[in-house]
């Protein structure tokens, strides 16, 4: 995102670790989580985040849900008043169940609040592939504003006034990719792909209509474009986990060899949690956190899954 907004304005860039800051100060690129891209003059890399926020006029949030209140605490004191904070996390802080933007509203309070999400998988955006996103939470103004500020000719952006639904959209459907990557990685083919991304749908749905959000958003780009991205990538994070789940790998193994973050993996319990606080079913999610947690074999996963009680397709879905 950096890369994509230093193409157009001034962007200050931090990483928390100093030495990796220099490293892209220097070479032009992060050669460690995005190789291959060049940075744009207007990036200036910083291990300092009163450096990074001084002048801001807005502030893009790319920071991991597990790490994000702890980074937002350290940067509150440097936050320029009044300027806007926009979400870029696809998770939901374990224990409390807050999305991201509830957590800067509970950290900062004051400022206004949202999030960017949708079909947006890293790789294929900095590398220059058209795609859509959408901008969620602000008023008509902002929203328009930051609209503009976010769109290419590659990434166009909508704006959409439900933030609680987009941002439980982007969070849930790390969860079904899990369940849609443990397929593929049993040797399923689309058949299956495809029932788990519809029933992962209706199963994102009920529990984020149950939780606020409005039911066409999970029809839009926050919700199927990207449950579908995030399904069938094999750049998706969250589908690989679920894949090497699939071939009878442990998750210890797993993220021992991965840099990255698959956001799914620590939302699941909170999605089983809060399905349980409202009554909704989820019985995808509940079988990934068996697989994950439990130690339940990936490969009994879809035989539960067939067996349950026979219901009808809209069954608790209330749209």
């Amino acid at each position: 995102m950096a890369a994509m907004l230093g193409r157009k304005v001034d962007t200050a860039l931090w990483a928390r670790r100093p030495d990796l800051a220099a490293r892209m100060r220097t070479g032009r690129h992060n050669p460690e989580y995005v190789t291959g891209v060049e940075l744009p003059a207007a990036v200036s890399p910083t291990g300092s985040l009163a450096d990074a926020l001084e002048g801001a006029e807005a502030v893009v949030m790319a920071v991991p849900s597990h790490g994000f209140r702890e980074v937002l605490l350290r940067a509150r004191p440097h936050l320029p008043a009044g300027a806007p904070v926009v979400s870029l996390t696809k998770g939901m802080e374990q224990g409390t169940h807050l999305r991201m933007t509830e957590v800067v509203a509970d950290v900062a309070p004051g400022h206004p609040v949202g999030v960017l999400t949708g079909p947006n998988l890293v790789q294929e955006i900095v590398e220059g592939h058209p795609t859509a996103s959408v901008v969620a939470g602000f008023d008509d103004a902002l929203g328009a504003e930051l609209q503009q500020l976010f769109s290419t000719d590659r990434f166009r952006v909508y704006t959409n006034p439900d933030v609680t639904g987009c941002e439980l959209a982007g969070s849930l459907k790390n969860v079904m990719a899990i369940a849609a990557g443990m397929a593929d990685g049993m040797g399923f083919g689309d058949n299956t792909r495809g029932a788990l991304i519809t029933r992962g749908l209706a199963e994102l749905t009920r529990l984020g209509v149950a939780l606020g959000g409005q039911p066409l958003t999970f029809a839009g780009l926050a919700g199927m474009g990207d449950l579908v991205a995030t399904c069938i990538s094999p750049k998706s994070r969250n589908r690989y986990v679920g894949e090497q789940l699939g071939k009878g790998r442990t998750l210890a193994d797993i993220t021992a060899e991965t840099r990255w973050v698959a956001e799914g993996v620590r939302t699941s319990t909170v999605v089983v949690e809060l399905s349980a606080e409202v009554g909704v079913e989820t019985p995808i999610a509940e079988q990934v956190v068996a697989v994950l947690y439990e130690g339940k074999r990936a490969a009994d996963v879809l035989t539960d899954l067939m067996a349950r009680v026979m219901k009808a397709e809209l069954h608790g879905i209330g749209v």
